[in-house]
């Protein structure tokens, strides 16, 4: 049996992309070990189709995690029987070249993000610098590329004259849990309730002015707002919660298992995500949390982010904000939950055109790169 070690620095629970891939190279034929880190607050993970590894490190961000990371992939991958090596995002992408040379062995690289355009390395200009001289070093290199849209693919083939694959990260198709009620998940039963869901909820991603659009000065009245995930800034905008006395309107609920958390977005009437044009990576982002939203047949609001836009306005499923400003927010939500006819449209269209943007159709791209290496 063919062997493949996937890779990312994540703690694997809940990167619902690179779980999809390792099911996907398992139904392949390959044996699959996926490589990642271990936190303090990760959950216990295994999973029953292919083997997980993941390493406990001595430093949790910054260039030293990064370092001791690369380190231990690279002699991690240097000794294990392998026949296929899977990178996921620049950050692991040095090691697995590296060991593809030393050891012939095949290599395929799934950039899940535009990762020189991401807000973390903006400002940080020797960071930005290591990071795309790597990249700039390797990515000419690779032969099987994979990325998550169009948009971002277009940036790589302007940045080094080669297209990648696009694999859209969607969903698998979701059946709706039937006697699945608000009663059991602890939700109220005589309110409107929107829900932004996400296992990064950081800066520049809207949650603090969706915070500020629940103030009583702007009418959003018989709802409340729910929070799903973690994040950088998840601690700061429950404190800002609490400083705006919204305790009573606005709830927020931990990171939970991916089946969990779609039975209360399921349960939800409206899906918000509102990520800024902060850098090229928001800019041209396809949050998961969109197909999400589909999946579970609810409407979106969302800012005007160039894939965004194009998937709510070809599917008519929800609307788009024109400005960040909370009075603006508000407006648009109180105008979507007020229009009864509307929202089971919106509803009608989330649930059709979820059954095309699903994982199952993705997965003829990865058929078309993966099956050269079987």
């Amino acid at each position: 049996m063919k062997r493949a070690c996937v890779s990312v620095t994540n703690d694997l629970a809940t990167d619902q992309r690179v779980l999809k891939v390792c099911d996907f190279l398992t139904r392949l034929g390959f044996q699959v070990t996926l490589i990642g880190t271990k936190k303090p607050t990760s959950f216990p993970f295994r999973h029953s189709k292919f083997k997980t590894f993941r390493f406990n490190m001595l430093f949790r961000k910054g260039f030293l995690f990064y370092a001791e990371y690369n380190l231990k992939l690279f002699l991690f991958l240097l000794f294990r029987r392998c026949s296929l090596l899977v990178s996921n995002d620049l950050d692991t992408l040095l090691p697995n070249y590296m060991v593809s040379g030393l050891r012939s062995i095949p290599m395929v690289y799934d950039s899940h993000e535009y990762f020189l355009g991401s807000t973390e390395i903006a400002n940080r200009r020797l960071v930005k610098k290591i990071w795309a001289m790597i990249e700039g070093a390797i990515f000419p290199r690779l032969k099987s590329i994979i990325t998550v849209n169009h948009s971002i693919a277009d940036l790589y083939e302007k940045d080094y004259g080669k297209r990648p694959e696009v694999v859209r990260n969607l969903p698998k198709r979701y059946k709706i849990k039937e006697n699945l009620s608000r009663e059991k998940l602890g939700l109220p039963s005589d309110k409107k309730i929107i829900i932004m869901q996400g296992g990064a909820i950081n800066i520049d991603r809207g949650a603090e002015e969706l915070i500020h659009a629940m103030k009583p000065q702007y009418g959003i009245e018989n709802t409340e707002l729910y929070f799903i995930g973690s994040g950088d800034v998840w601690e700061q905008i429950k404190e800002l919660t609490r400083d705006l006395h919204l305790d009573r309107k606005v709830h927020f609920l931990p990171r939970m298992p991916y089946a969990r958390m779609m039975e209360y977005t399921s349960l939800c009437d409206l899906g918000i995500t509102l990520d800024k044009p902060v850098s090229l990576n928001y800019k041209y982002s396809l949050p998961n949390k969109l197909f999400d939203y589909m999946a579970a047949g609810i409407p979106v609001l969302a800012s005007p982010m160039v894939e965004v836009k194009k998937i709510i306005d070809t599917y008519q499923i929800g609307m788009c904000i024109e400005s960040h400003e909370p009075r603006m927010i508000a407006e648009k939500i109180n105008t979507m939950l007020s229009d009864p006819k509307q929202i089971r449209k919106w509803k009608r269209n989330a649930l059709k055109t979820a059954r095309e943007l699903c994982w199952e159709n993705e997965e003829k791209v990865l058929a078309r790169v993966y099956e050269k290496f079987i």
